[in-house]
């Protein structure tokens, strides 16, 4: 995963910047007073992303736009306003063009217009003639034809900054690296330069934005170009393609799903290991970014209290209430501190030391096992269960099911979330771990974080319900990504059918906290899951005492988060899903969104064979 900004030129495009093709200093200086050949930097082609049935995600469209040799300019105002007399430009953009004029080279071209409307290139071509230095040339700009769906994942580009500039020459000398230092500039100023900012397009930039270089030009004696020179060995490299798991039209469905409402959805293949969904809602239209957005575009866009920007599936983190009971049960199996058919009884609450944990059915469940536990999602159970185990052992079982880590999958981000324990606490916060905080963490509550894709993780692992500790992968052609660390083992069936069946529960058995998600709308095939509610607020005993205040009275930022993982079917499962609705009041507000989802993807039959052929290659394209 990428770092800050400037990490960005100094990783994967400067290792381009390097590799250009660049002439001595004495062969530049003698062509450059000679002025007959003179060198112009090539922007490459960039690669293009498709989704796993070649949908194309990042593209190129003809752009039009308005250039300007700057040798060729006996005077730049006044051509300025020659042309602003045919097509508007606002007096900014005028004193803009004419500060970089006098700061930068003479063979970095001025870009005056970009992205000409047909009126406006008509315009502009008829009266030509009358703008002496001044091209209209078409250019390849990235288009992002999916738009909103895939900002989060795909990223976008744009132009390189300062800072990035910055970067790519840090350590060369202004007298004895003239040279390069033009040339680099000469690259990364280029009106048609672009790098990636965000997601896939930034951590794969090096893959996918090819190796710059320079053209050669004649010129006559009085300077004019005549004509381009072949020259194979020193032009632009193209960037080579990238193909993602993601399934578009599953992705769009997923965001379509959420309408107004706030969080993310992840769909996964638990034989694979495709990320088949990464949504995010709401979401931004990347571009937006290509040509640069405005600042109070950009501004709104930060402001908003939805988060547009923030990748919810990917970055979010939240407790993950309810869905993290069956790794609690599960560890209590593998550690022999409880049996399939012990029970516990619930009488609504939870006495510990001084101190009351409810139930979130007040009147309590009565005696419930393991498996009723889980399909009526009893707290007092887990209470019990938790303290036993203790914080060391959960964390252990939570890690062996994914929780906790970061992701490496071809875009920047990847939040690790917190699974805690006494060391954690101890170094965050310089306290030991308190009995009572167990409790907690037993219902996924606490100091326990997880993100999206992590659930989903988890559920493809319990799902499959061997062993088998299957990994998430998002890049299905392309450069090799680096794997993402494992953590301990996972039981096998004798301890994983019981954590099955308790979720199939759920949602097909009397007593189930989802008996309407079980029916996806497929035929022969339902889907097992587990509810969840994260609280967002301290409940005091107060409140408790006059009644606990209903989350649709609450201001929406005060209302629990609802959560909902499944998998279908429930025998040789093919499709894990997550889904989490920021302070959607709870779990009724997830689980519809992952049924309807979960049926999409049977639908389409989202994890068939791509269009792509898994290629072995490292990231300078040696087969490996």
């Amino acid at each position: 995963m990428a770092g800050a900004a400037g990490g960005l030129v100094a990783g994967g495009l400067l290792a381009r910047l390097v590799n250009l093709q660049l002439m001595n200093q004495e062969e530049f200086e003698a062509r450059a007073l000679d002025n007959q050949i003179s060198l112009v930097p090539g922007v490459p082609r960039r690669g293009l992303i498709y989704d796993r049935f070649g949908e194309p995600l990042a593209t190129h469209r003809t752009s039009w736009n308005v250039y300007a040799a700057r040798e060729d300019l006996a005077n730049l105002e006044a051509t300025l306003d020659r042309i602003s007399d045919i097509v508007e430009i606002s007096d900014e953009r005028k004193r803009r063009l004419l500060e970089n004029f006098r700061r930068e080279y003479s063979f970095i071209p001025v870009s005056i217009l970009s992205d000409l409307t047909y009126e406006q290139f008509t315009q502009l071509s008829v009266r030509r003639p009358e703008l002496p230095g001044v091209t209209i040339e078409a250019s390849q700009a990235r288009s992002y034809p999916r738009g909103r769906d895939f900002a989060h994942v795909v990223g976008y580009v744009a132009r390189a900054n300062q800072s990035e500039i910055d970067a790519a020459l840090d350590g060369l000398d202004p007298e004895t690296d003239r040279a390069r230092i033009s040339r680099i500039q000469g690259v990364l100023k280029h009106p048609n330069m672009r790098v990636g900012r965000l997601g896939v397009e930034r951590e794969l930039d090096d893959w996918l934005g090819g190796t710059p270089g320079n053209y050669r030009y004649v010129r006559n004696a009085q300077g004019r170009t005549i004509q381009r020179l072949d020259d194979d060995e020193n032009a632009p490299k193209p960037g080579r393609d990238v193909h993602l798991t993601i399934d578009a039209d599953l992705q769009r469905a997923a965001i379509e799903l959420f309408g107004d409402q706030t969080g993310a959805a992840v769909v996964m293949d638990v034989e694979t290991g495709d990320i088949l969904t990464l949504a995010s809602n709401p979401t931004y239209d990347p571009n937006d970014f290509v040509n640069g957005i405005s600042s109070a575009d950009y501004s709104a866009l930060r402001e908003d209290e939805r988060s547009p920007l923030y990748h919810k599936a990917y970055d979010g983190l939240y407790p993950p209430g309810s869905t993290f009971k069956m790794i609690v049960g599960g560890a209590a199996l593998r550690a022999g501190l409880t049996t399939p058919n012990e029970t516990v009884y619930c009488p609504g609450h939870y006495d510990f030391g001084n101190r009351r944990f409810h139930c979130w059915q007040r009147r309590g469940h009565g005696n419930v096992n393991l498996h009723e536990a889980i399909q009526k999602s009893c707290d007092v159970y887990f209470y019990e269960i938790a303290r036993r185990l203790g914080p060391e052992r959960i964390a252990e079982e939570a890690k062996a099911y994914g929780l906790g880590v970061s992701y490496e999958l071809g875009m920047t981000g990847g939040a690790a979330g917190v699974v805690p324990n006494d060391n954690w606490k101890r170094g965050r916060f310089n306290e030991p771990w308190y009995d009572g905080e167990t409790l907690n963490y037993g219902i996924g509550q606490g100091y326990l974080t997880v993100s999206p894709l992590q659930l989903a993780v988890m559920t493809s692992r319990l799902a499959i319900g061997d062993g088998s500790q299957v990994m998430p992968r998002m890049v299905g052609s392309g450069p090799i990504i680096p794997p993402s660390p494992v953590y301990g083992s996972l039981p096998g069936h004798n301890i994983l059918d019981h954590l099955r069946s308790g979720m199939f529960a759920v949602t097909s058995e009397t007593g189930g906290t989802a008996l309407r998600a079980g029916d996806i709308g497929f035929e022969g095939i339902r889907m097992s899951g587990k509810t969840g509610t994260a609280q967002v607020r301290v409940i005091s005993a107060a409140e408790r005492a006059t009644g606990v205040i209903d989350n649709a009275d609450l201001p929406r930022r005060l209302r629990d988060h609802g959560l909902f993982v499944g998998f279908a079917p429930y025998d040789n499962p093919k499709y894990a899903v997550s889904v989490v609705v920021e302070h959607g009041g709870g779990s009724s507000s997830a689980y519809p969104i992952a049924r309807d989802l979960m049926r999409e993807a049977f639908v389409r039959n989202s994890g068939r064979a791509g269009s792509y052929e898994i290629a072995a290659v490292d990231r300078d394209g040696e087969s490996i």
